[in-house]
């Protein structure tokens, strides 16, 4: 596949995709391109608000009540991780442990533990745990391999 990029000073933006045929990394490609900056809905004490889906740093379920963090907000959304796994069409979301949701677009360091478990370092700076029983799905993706 020939792949050719160019840098404009001016005029308008844009985007070719030539294919013979349908193949999954040109859908990928077009999935990719096609989808809007997503946003998530929830409630804050404020009231009512959204985040974009790619701020999101991680969710996580306490008391039965999933909540998204961002940088600098935690939002109450209504529905289980499992719901918001099957919605939301954005790979970077990735299942860590029975009660979190990691953006894998928002690591920023990874260290091995014991017992096979991973540690991922937010961008926030917040430890989250990757389980053992997810961290084989977690390293086969960082691979490469989705």
């Amino acid at each position: 596949m020939k792949i050719d990029i160019q840098k404009i000073i001016n005029g308008e933006e844009s985007l070719t995709i030539r294919y013979k045929e349908p193949n999954p990394i040109v859908s990928r490609i077009i999935e990719i391109l096609g989808r809007e900056d997503s946003r998530l809905w929830g409630r804050t004490d404020l009231g009512s608000e959204s985040v974009k889906l790619s701020d999101v740093l991680y969710l996580e379920t306490v008391d039965d009540k999933v909540f998204a963090y961002t940088m600098d907000k935690v939002i109450k959304i209504d529905g289980s991780l499992y719901s918001f796994l099957n919605s939301v069409t954005d790979d970077n979301f990735f299942r860590c442990s029975k009660s979190m949701v990691i953006n894998i677009a928002k690591v920023k360091a990874l260290k091995s533990m014991s017992s096979n478990r991973i540690d991922a370092i937010m961008e926030g700076g917040e430890h989250i745990l990757i389980s053992r029983r997810y961290a084989v799905e977690f390293r086969r993706i960082l691979k490469g391999d989705r």
